[in-house]
Protein backbone atom coordinates (compact mmCIF):
# COMPACT_ATOMS: atom_id res chain seq x y z
CA UNK A 1 0.00 0.00 0.00
CA UNK A 2 1.95 2.61 -1.05
CA UNK A 3 -0.51 5.46 0.15
CA UNK A 4 -0.20 4.03 3.40
CA UNK A 5 2.73 4.81 5.90
CA UNK A 6 2.67 2.27 9.01
CA UNK A 7 1.03 3.00 12.45
CA UNK A 8 1.94 6.22 15.06
CA UNK A 9 0.77 6.24 18.56
CA UNK A 10 -1.76 9.09 18.99
CA UNK A 11 0.15 9.65 22.50
CA UNK A 12 4.05 9.56 21.92
CA UNK A 13 3.88 9.24 18.42
CA UNK A 14 6.26 5.95 17.94
CA UNK A 15 6.02 4.47 14.59
CA UNK A 16 4.67 0.99 13.90
CA UNK A 17 4.21 -1.43 10.80
CA UNK A 18 0.50 -1.73 9.56
CA UNK A 19 0.01 -4.69 11.00
CA UNK A 20 -2.92 -6.30 13.16
CA UNK A 21 -1.84 -3.33 16.27
CA UNK A 22 -3.96 -1.59 17.87
CA UNK A 23 -1.92 -0.03 20.80
CA UNK A 24 1.36 1.32 21.87
CA UNK A 25 3.53 -1.58 23.23
CA UNK A 26 5.78 1.57 25.06
CA UNK A 27 2.75 4.29 26.39
CA UNK A 28 -0.67 2.21 25.48
CA UNK A 29 -1.91 5.10 23.76
CA UNK A 30 -4.18 3.95 20.88
CA UNK A 31 -2.38 3.58 16.88
CA UNK A 32 -3.65 5.02 14.32
CA UNK A 33 -3.00 4.73 10.26
CA UNK A 34 -0.91 7.14 9.14
CA UNK A 35 -1.32 8.07 4.87
CA UNK A 36 1.21 9.44 2.32
CA UNK A 37 -0.84 12.58 1.31
CA UNK A 38 1.66 13.62 -1.05
CA UNK A 39 1.35 10.35 -2.84
CA UNK A 40 -2.74 10.21 -2.26
CA UNK A 41 -2.76 14.05 -3.83
CA UNK A 42 -0.69 12.09 -7.49
CA UNK A 43 -4.01 9.84 -7.42
CA UNK A 44 -6.40 11.10 -6.25
CA UNK A 45 -9.06 13.42 -8.05
CA UNK A 46 -12.83 14.52 -8.12
CA UNK A 47 -12.65 12.84 -11.75
CA UNK A 48 -11.43 9.38 -10.24
CA UNK A 49 -14.01 9.36 -7.68
CA UNK A 50 -16.87 10.19 -9.74
CA UNK A 51 -15.74 7.17 -11.98
CA UNK A 52 -16.18 4.87 -8.88
CA UNK A 53 -18.33 2.53 -7.27
CA UNK A 54 -21.21 4.20 -5.72
CA UNK A 55 -20.10 3.02 -2.11
CA UNK A 56 -17.22 4.07 0.47
CA UNK A 57 -14.71 1.99 -2.26
CA UNK A 58 -14.93 5.14 -4.03
CA UNK A 59 -12.84 6.65 -1.38
CA UNK A 60 -10.37 3.88 -1.72
CA UNK A 61 -7.25 5.92 -1.82
CA UNK A 62 -7.97 7.85 1.49
CA UNK A 63 -8.60 3.91 2.97
CA UNK A 64 -6.24 1.45 4.60
CA UNK A 65 -6.93 -1.11 2.16
CA UNK A 66 -5.15 -2.00 -1.30
CA UNK A 67 -7.59 -4.19 -2.51
CA UNK A 68 -9.09 -5.01 -6.05
CA UNK A 69 -12.37 -7.16 -4.00
CA UNK A 70 -13.59 -5.83 -0.95
CA UNK A 71 -15.71 -7.21 1.51
CA UNK A 72 -18.72 -5.38 0.36
CA UNK A 73 -22.53 -5.56 0.74
CA UNK A 74 -22.35 -1.54 -0.74
CA UNK A 75 -22.09 0.66 2.30
CA UNK A 76 -21.92 4.14 1.83
CA UNK A 77 -23.23 7.20 -0.79
CA UNK A 78 -26.29 7.25 1.35
CA UNK A 79 -28.70 10.46 1.21
CA UNK A 80 -27.95 13.64 2.06
CA UNK A 81 -31.04 14.93 2.62
CA UNK A 82 -31.93 18.86 2.44
CA UNK A 83 -34.22 19.15 5.73
CA UNK A 84 -36.37 22.48 5.00
CA UNK A 85 -39.10 21.33 7.09
CA UNK A 86 -37.23 20.54 9.88
CA UNK A 87 -35.04 23.95 9.62
CA UNK A 88 -37.82 25.95 9.90
CA UNK A 89 -38.91 24.45 12.77
CA UNK A 90 -35.72 24.73 14.52
CA UNK A 91 -35.20 27.90 12.99
CA UNK A 92 -32.32 27.44 11.00
CA UNK A 93 -31.32 27.88 8.22
CA UNK A 94 -29.73 25.38 5.43
CA UNK A 95 -30.09 22.25 7.22
CA UNK A 96 -29.07 18.75 5.45
CA UNK A 97 -29.78 14.69 6.88
CA UNK A 98 -27.18 12.41 6.34
CA UNK A 99 -29.37 9.16 6.19
CA UNK A 100 -27.27 6.42 6.99
CA UNK A 101 -30.58 4.33 7.62
CA UNK A 102 -30.13 3.49 3.91
CA UNK A 103 -26.67 1.50 4.37
CA UNK A 104 -27.33 -2.64 4.09
CA UNK A 105 -27.73 -3.45 7.57
CA UNK A 106 -29.75 -0.24 8.28
CA UNK A 107 -26.52 1.62 10.25
CA UNK A 108 -23.40 3.78 9.59
CA UNK A 109 -21.41 0.71 11.14
CA UNK A 110 -21.53 -0.80 7.23
CA UNK A 111 -18.96 1.79 7.08
CA UNK A 112 -16.13 0.74 9.47
CA UNK A 113 -17.05 -3.37 9.18
CA UNK A 114 -16.54 -3.62 5.43
CA UNK A 115 -12.92 -1.53 5.85
CA UNK A 116 -12.38 -3.87 8.64
CA UNK A 117 -13.45 -7.35 7.51
CA UNK A 118 -11.34 -5.95 4.29
CA UNK A 119 -8.30 -5.58 6.20
CA UNK A 120 -8.83 -8.40 8.34
CA UNK A 121 -9.10 -11.18 5.28
CA UNK A 122 -5.47 -8.97 3.87
CA UNK A 123 -4.05 -9.89 7.23
CA UNK A 124 -5.30 -13.90 7.13
CA UNK A 125 -8.01 -13.57 9.81
CA UNK A 126 -10.26 -16.37 9.26
CA UNK A 127 -12.72 -15.14 12.22
CA UNK A 128 -14.76 -11.76 12.32
CA UNK A 129 -15.69 -10.74 16.10
CA UNK A 130 -16.73 -8.11 18.34
CA UNK A 131 -18.35 -6.32 21.34
CA UNK A 132 -21.26 -4.41 20.23
CA UNK A 133 -24.07 -2.14 21.61
CA UNK A 134 -26.34 -3.79 18.64
CA UNK A 135 -25.51 -2.08 14.98
CA UNK A 136 -22.15 -3.26 14.86
CA UNK A 137 -23.20 -6.83 15.67
CA UNK A 138 -25.70 -6.61 12.85
CA UNK A 139 -22.64 -5.39 10.55
CA UNK A 140 -20.24 -7.80 11.24
CA UNK A 141 -22.10 -10.91 11.30
CA UNK A 142 -24.00 -9.77 7.84
CA UNK A 143 -20.95 -9.19 6.08
CA UNK A 144 -19.14 -12.03 7.61
CA UNK A 145 -21.72 -14.04 6.57
CA UNK A 146 -20.89 -12.53 3.20
CA UNK A 147 -17.29 -13.29 2.99
CA UNK A 148 -17.41 -16.52 3.96
CA UNK A 149 -15.78 -15.61 7.51
CA UNK A 150 -17.22 -17.24 10.59
CA UNK A 151 -18.70 -14.17 13.22
CA UNK A 152 -18.35 -14.12 17.11
CA UNK A 153 -20.59 -11.32 18.29
CA UNK A 154 -21.01 -10.52 22.26
CA UNK A 155 -23.94 -7.95 23.01
CA UNK A 156 -25.17 -6.92 26.24
CA UNK A 157 -27.98 -9.01 27.66
CA UNK A 158 -30.89 -6.09 27.47
CA UNK A 159 -29.81 -5.45 23.84
CA UNK A 160 -33.32 -4.65 21.57
CA UNK A 161 -35.16 -7.70 20.22
CA UNK A 162 -34.71 -6.57 16.43
CA UNK A 163 -31.14 -6.19 16.84
CA UNK A 164 -30.51 -9.54 18.65
CA UNK A 165 -33.02 -10.85 15.33
CA UNK A 166 -31.04 -9.16 12.61
CA UNK A 167 -27.63 -10.43 13.96
CA UNK A 168 -28.54 -14.58 14.49
CA UNK A 169 -30.12 -14.34 11.45
CA UNK A 170 -26.88 -14.69 9.79
CA UNK A 171 -25.78 -17.80 11.44
CA UNK A 172 -23.07 -16.98 12.85
CA UNK A 173 -21.99 -17.21 16.89
CA UNK A 174 -23.91 -15.00 18.88
CA UNK A 175 -23.24 -14.25 22.82
CA UNK A 176 -25.24 -12.40 25.23
CA UNK A 177 -23.17 -11.53 28.15
CA UNK A 178 -24.91 -10.61 31.51
CA UNK A 179 -23.72 -7.29 32.04
CA UNK A 180 -23.65 -3.44 30.23
CA UNK A 181 -21.42 -2.87 26.74
CA UNK A 182 -18.33 -1.89 29.28
CA UNK A 183 -18.69 -5.55 30.81
CA UNK A 184 -18.96 -7.28 27.17
CA UNK A 185 -15.75 -4.80 25.71
CA UNK A 186 -13.47 -5.65 28.60
CA UNK A 187 -14.28 -9.36 28.19
CA UNK A 188 -13.70 -9.17 24.40
CA UNK A 189 -10.12 -7.19 25.09
CA UNK A 190 -9.22 -10.19 27.46
CA UNK A 191 -10.49 -12.69 24.62
CA UNK A 192 -8.34 -10.96 22.04
CA UNK A 193 -5.37 -12.64 23.85
CA UNK A 194 -6.81 -15.80 24.30
CA UNK A 195 -7.81 -15.98 20.72
CA UNK A 196 -5.26 -14.23 18.68
CA UNK A 197 -6.81 -15.90 15.11
CA UNK A 198 -10.33 -13.95 15.63
CA UNK A 199 -10.00 -10.58 14.31
CA UNK A 200 -12.01 -8.44 16.90
CA UNK A 201 -13.15 -5.33 14.59
CA UNK A 202 -13.24 -2.80 17.46
CA UNK A 203 -9.98 -4.64 19.38
CA UNK A 204 -7.05 -5.80 17.47
CA UNK A 205 -8.34 -4.32 14.15
CA UNK A 206 -9.40 -1.37 15.26
CA UNK A 207 -7.20 0.83 14.00
CA UNK A 208 -8.64 0.30 10.49
CA UNK A 209 -11.89 -0.16 11.66
CA UNK A 210 -12.18 3.28 13.04
CA UNK A 211 -11.15 5.19 9.27
CA UNK A 212 -14.27 3.57 8.06
CA UNK A 213 -16.22 6.31 9.69
CA UNK A 214 -14.28 9.46 7.77
CA UNK A 215 -16.41 8.26 4.51
CA UNK A 216 -19.22 10.28 5.80
CA UNK A 217 -17.36 13.49 5.63
CA UNK A 218 -15.78 12.39 2.50
CA UNK A 219 -19.72 11.80 1.03
CA UNK A 220 -21.40 15.08 2.70
CA UNK A 221 -18.52 17.18 1.15
CA UNK A 222 -18.89 15.44 -2.39
CA UNK A 223 -22.81 15.27 -2.32
CA UNK A 224 -22.14 19.44 -1.65
CA UNK A 225 -20.62 19.77 -4.50
CA UNK A 226 -17.41 19.07 -3.54
CA UNK A 227 -17.57 22.14 -0.61
CA UNK A 228 -17.63 21.31 3.05
CA UNK A 229 -20.74 22.08 5.68
CA UNK A 230 -20.17 24.76 8.43
CA UNK A 231 -21.23 22.10 10.90
CA UNK A 232 -22.27 18.65 11.41
CA UNK A 233 -23.88 17.24 14.70
CA UNK A 234 -22.30 13.81 15.04
CA UNK A 235 -23.80 11.10 17.81
CA UNK A 236 -20.75 10.39 20.55
CA UNK A 237 -20.35 6.56 21.84
CA UNK A 238 -17.44 5.96 21.90
CA UNK A 239 -16.27 9.39 20.34
CA UNK A 240 -14.69 7.16 17.27
CA UNK A 241 -17.05 8.11 14.77
CA UNK A 242 -16.88 12.38 15.99
CA UNK A 243 -13.10 12.39 15.59
CA UNK A 244 -13.03 10.71 12.19
CA UNK A 245 -15.76 13.04 10.83
CA UNK A 246 -13.12 15.59 11.66
CA UNK A 247 -10.21 14.08 10.14
CA UNK A 248 -12.12 12.76 6.78
CA UNK A 249 -12.85 16.66 5.90
CA UNK A 250 -9.19 17.91 6.94
CA UNK A 251 -7.65 14.85 5.03
CA UNK A 252 -10.03 15.84 1.84
CA UNK A 253 -8.50 19.93 2.47
CA UNK A 254 -4.64 18.32 2.65
CA UNK A 255 -4.82 16.20 -0.28
CA UNK A 256 -6.25 19.34 -2.67
CA UNK A 257 -10.33 18.26 -3.13
CA UNK A 258 -11.53 21.31 -0.43
CA UNK A 259 -9.97 24.53 -0.01
CA UNK A 260 -7.17 24.61 2.31
CA UNK A 261 -8.79 26.92 4.52
CA UNK A 262 -11.82 24.88 4.85
CA UNK A 263 -12.56 24.71 8.36
CA UNK A 264 -16.01 22.50 9.92
CA UNK A 265 -17.71 23.14 13.48
CA UNK A 266 -18.05 18.92 14.64
CA UNK A 267 -20.32 19.04 18.00
CA UNK A 268 -21.07 15.97 19.61
CA UNK A 269 -24.51 14.50 21.02
CA UNK A 270 -24.92 12.53 23.64
CA UNK A 271 -28.07 10.95 26.27
CA UNK A 272 -27.78 12.22 29.29
CA UNK A 273 -28.35 9.03 30.69
CA UNK A 274 -24.73 8.29 29.21
CA UNK A 275 -22.86 11.88 28.43
CA UNK A 276 -19.20 11.89 29.85
CA UNK A 277 -18.15 13.72 26.99
CA UNK A 278 -20.88 16.11 26.84
CA UNK A 279 -20.20 16.63 31.09
CA UNK A 280 -16.53 17.02 30.13
CA UNK A 281 -17.10 19.70 27.98
CA UNK A 282 -19.71 21.83 30.14
CA UNK A 283 -17.41 21.38 32.66
CA UNK A 284 -14.84 22.25 31.15
CA UNK A 285 -12.59 19.51 32.27
CA UNK A 286 -9.98 17.25 30.50
CA UNK A 287 -11.29 14.41 32.57
CA UNK A 288 -13.69 11.65 30.77
CA UNK A 289 -15.27 10.36 33.92
CA UNK A 290 -16.92 7.15 33.27
CA UNK A 291 -20.47 6.22 34.06
CA UNK A 292 -22.99 3.45 34.19
CA UNK A 293 -25.13 3.86 31.60
CA UNK A 294 -28.81 4.06 31.76
CA UNK A 295 -30.53 5.04 28.34
CA UNK A 296 -32.66 4.19 26.00
CA UNK A 297 -30.15 5.01 23.34
CA UNK A 298 -28.65 1.76 23.50
CA UNK A 299 -26.46 2.23 20.50
CA UNK A 300 -24.48 5.44 22.38
CA UNK A 301 -24.48 3.38 25.92
CA UNK A 302 -20.65 3.31 26.40
CA UNK A 303 -20.04 4.43 29.95
CA UNK A 304 -16.14 4.30 29.21
CA UNK A 305 -15.54 5.96 25.40
CA UNK A 306 -12.38 4.59 24.06
CA UNK A 307 -11.76 8.01 21.95
CA UNK A 308 -13.54 10.01 24.51
CA UNK A 309 -11.07 12.53 25.23
CA UNK A 310 -10.17 12.64 21.32
CA UNK A 311 -13.67 13.52 20.64
CA UNK A 312 -13.62 16.15 23.42
CA UNK A 313 -10.29 17.40 22.10
CA UNK A 314 -11.76 17.80 18.15
CA UNK A 315 -14.99 19.14 19.39
CA UNK A 316 -12.72 22.09 21.04
CA UNK A 317 -10.41 22.59 18.28
CA UNK A 318 -13.20 23.51 15.91
CA UNK A 319 -14.84 25.94 18.18
CA UNK A 320 -17.84 23.65 18.69
CA UNK A 321 -19.83 22.68 21.54
CA UNK A 322 -21.55 19.06 22.96
CA UNK A 323 -24.62 18.42 24.24
CA UNK A 324 -27.23 15.84 26.30
CA UNK A 325 -30.68 15.00 25.80
CA UNK A 326 -33.15 13.20 28.34
CA UNK A 327 -34.93 9.88 27.18
CA UNK A 328 -37.63 12.01 26.86
CA UNK A 329 -36.65 14.66 24.42
CA UNK A 330 -35.06 11.54 22.42
CA UNK A 331 -38.22 10.09 21.94
CA UNK A 332 -39.07 13.78 20.91
CA UNK A 333 -36.03 13.99 18.35
CA UNK A 334 -37.39 11.06 16.28
CA UNK A 335 -41.14 12.01 16.18
CA UNK A 336 -39.56 15.29 15.18
CA UNK A 337 -37.30 14.03 11.98
CA UNK A 338 -39.93 11.68 11.33
CA UNK A 339 -42.93 14.27 11.04
CA UNK A 340 -40.94 16.42 9.45
CA UNK A 341 -38.93 14.81 6.78
CA UNK A 342 -40.37 11.00 6.65
CA UNK A 343 -37.26 9.77 8.06
CA UNK A 344 -37.59 7.34 10.77
CA UNK A 345 -34.18 7.16 12.84
CA UNK A 346 -33.63 4.87 15.70
CA UNK A 347 -32.72 6.29 19.34
CA UNK A 348 -29.76 7.32 18.47
CA UNK A 349 -30.52 9.88 15.96
CA UNK A 350 -33.40 11.08 17.97
CA UNK A 351 -30.35 11.90 20.06
CA UNK A 352 -28.22 14.08 17.30
CA UNK A 353 -31.77 15.68 16.14
CA UNK A 354 -32.61 16.59 20.08
CA UNK A 355 -29.57 18.11 20.40
CA UNK A 356 -29.57 19.94 17.52
CA UNK A 357 -32.94 21.55 18.35
CA UNK A 358 -31.09 22.24 21.73
CA UNK A 359 -28.28 24.02 20.21
CA UNK A 360 -30.09 25.75 17.71
CA UNK A 361 -32.41 27.06 20.51
CA UNK A 362 -28.97 28.30 22.20
CA UNK A 363 -27.53 29.70 18.89
CA UNK A 364 -24.86 27.16 19.51
CA UNK A 365 -25.76 26.34 15.87
CA UNK A 366 -26.86 29.34 14.09
CA UNK A 367 -29.08 30.06 10.59
CA UNK A 368 -26.69 31.95 8.98
CA UNK A 369 -24.65 28.32 8.70
CA UNK A 370 -25.45 25.20 6.23
CA UNK A 371 -25.96 22.23 8.85
CA UNK A 372 -25.31 18.79 8.53
CA UNK A 373 -27.18 16.34 11.23
CA UNK A 374 -25.73 12.60 11.23
CA UNK A 375 -28.58 10.28 11.46
CA UNK A 376 -26.83 6.92 11.67
CA UNK A 377 -29.14 3.73 12.42
CA UNK A 378 -32.78 3.00 11.28
CA UNK A 379 -35.83 3.21 13.75
CA UNK A 380 -36.89 -0.19 13.32
CA UNK A 381 -33.86 -1.08 15.19
CA UNK A 382 -35.03 0.26 18.35
CA UNK A 383 -39.63 0.46 18.06
CA UNK A 384 -39.69 -0.47 21.58
CA UNK A 385 -38.38 3.21 22.48
CA UNK A 386 -41.67 4.01 21.30
CA UNK A 387 -44.03 1.76 22.75
CA UNK A 388 -46.64 3.95 24.26
CA UNK A 389 -45.58 7.18 22.73
CA UNK A 390 -47.34 6.67 18.92
CA UNK A 391 -50.56 4.52 18.73
CA UNK A 392 -53.21 4.54 15.54
CA UNK A 393 -55.29 8.16 15.41
CA UNK A 394 -58.63 6.03 16.29
CA UNK A 395 -60.20 2.57 16.12
CA UNK A 396 -63.18 2.74 14.13
CA UNK A 397 -65.98 0.42 12.96
CA UNK A 398 -66.45 -0.46 9.59
CA UNK A 399 -68.34 2.29 7.95
CA UNK A 400 -68.27 6.16 6.81
CA UNK A 401 -70.32 7.25 9.94
CA UNK A 402 -68.30 5.82 12.36
CA UNK A 403 -65.09 6.59 10.65
CA UNK A 404 -65.93 10.32 10.18
CA UNK A 405 -68.03 9.98 13.69
CA UNK A 406 -64.22 8.67 15.43
CA UNK A 407 -62.10 11.28 12.98
CA UNK A 408 -64.40 14.28 12.20
CA UNK A 409 -62.26 14.96 9.20
CA UNK A 410 -65.59 15.60 6.75
CA UNK A 411 -64.53 17.50 3.55
CA UNK A 412 -66.63 20.01 1.64
CA UNK A 413 -65.84 17.74 -1.20
CA UNK A 414 -66.61 14.15 -1.58
CA UNK A 415 -67.68 11.72 -4.26
CA UNK A 416 -66.88 14.24 -6.67
CA UNK A 417 -69.64 16.85 -4.98
CA UNK A 418 -68.89 20.37 -4.29
CA UNK A 419 -70.72 20.98 -1.67
CA UNK A 420 -69.44 24.63 -0.54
Amino acid sequence: MDHVSGLRCRECSREFPAEALHVCDYCFGPLEVVYDYDEIARSISKESIADGPRSIWRYHDLLPVDDSNPVDLGAGFTPLVRADRLASELGLGELWIKDDTANPTGSFKDRVVSVALTKARQLGFKVAACASTGNLANSVAAHAAAAGMDSVVLIPHDLEEAKVIMTAVYGGTLVSVKGNYDDVNRLCAELTSEYPSWAFVNVNIRTYYAEGSKTLAFEVAEQLGWEAPDHVIVPVGSGSQLTKVAKGFAELATVGLLDPDTHVRVSGAQAKGCSPVATAFAERSDAIRPVKPQTIAKSLAIGNPADGWYALDAIRNSNGSCESVTDDEIIDGIRLLARTEGIFAETAGGVTIAVLAKLAATGAVRPDERVVAMVTGHGLKTVEALSGSVAPTATVLPTIDSFEAELDLREPARHGTDKS
